[in-house]
């Protein structure tokens, strides 16, 4: 599993051309099982989104999907980590290793 940060690298005006093909872009992978929740950063300087994914590799895949990472709007960083403990109402999260 991933914490796929991202972060903002053009003025909001910029960024906001492209929140309709990158909500797209998440909602395929929100359908396909990948992706478990994503959310703006507080200040808006970016997004989180926490990906299921099997790889770096598939990750890498993934981003270079992102209209965002396709106009040069955003930065990635990836921390992987396994999940083993969680609240009971997202103990799922535990099976994705």
């Amino acid at each position: 599993m991933f914490i796929l940060s991202l972060t903002y690298k053009v003025e909001l005006s910029e960024v906001d051309k492209h929140i309709d093909a990158h909500v797209s872009f998440l909602e395929k992978y929100y359908a396909s099982g990948k992706f478990i929740a994503s959310g703006r950063k507080v200040p808006r300087t970016g997004g989180v989104i926490l990906v299921h994914v099997s790889s770096r590799d598939e990750l890498d895949k993934i981003i270079k999907e992102d209209p965002f990472y396709i106009e040069g709007a955003a930065d990635y960083e990836a921390i992987e980590f396994v999940p083993t403990m969680a609240a009971e109402e997202f103990s799922a999260l535990k099976n994705c290793i």
